[in-house]
């Protein structure tokens, strides 16, 4: 596997591995737990948010970062993160790894690049989110793994 930055080329193809790696969160997770009406209010255009969210972040003149990781000629997933240079802080804000390479230190390896690349730019801190649910287990487990302390969160959804 080998670790490169984002190629404009790669757009098309991040913003699909994206979609599959979260639509059985949307789907099969928050969909079902909120019901109809919060996740049309919510997430109801997830797939289009995905596709505007993704070709926006490779902005190095913004300090926002993609790297890819590579296995032969197929991606296999990708971080992105930012820095706020005045802060020392970064943020990993998407990770994305294919299914056949979850859980063989791709995710671990991506997130160690964007580290790295964060302490280079000056960050002293890193921030990544994830959620609380079932689906979102491995990459709690991952983030742990990484020496990243979870900080809970609860957020409430109402219909009205």
């Amino acid at each position: 596997m080998q670790i490169r930055p984002f190629a404009q080329h790669d757009l098309a193809r991040l913003v699909e591995l994206t979609i599959e790696t979260f639509r059985p969160f949307y789907e099969d997770h928050f969909r079902p737990v909120v019901g109809e009406v919060v996740f049309a209010n919510q997430h109801g255009a997830w797939r289009d948010d995905y596709r505007e969210q993704v070709a926006g972040l490779h902005d190095p003149a913004a300090h926002k970062y993609v790297a890819v990781a590579e296995s032969g000629h197929a991606i296999a997933g990708y971080v992105a993160w930012s820095v706020d240079p005045a802060r020392r802080n970064g943020v990993i804000s998407h990770l994305a790894v294919v299914v056949d390479h979850r859980r063989h230190g791709t995710g671990a390896a991506l997130c160690e690049h964007a580290f790295a690349d964060m302490r280079a730019l000056g960050a002293e801190v890193v921030e990544i989110g994830t959620g609380g649910d079932p689906f979102h287990a491995p990459a709690r487990a991952l983030y742990e793994k990484l020496g990243c302390t979870a900080v809970p969160v609860t957020y409430y959804y109402r219909q009205l």
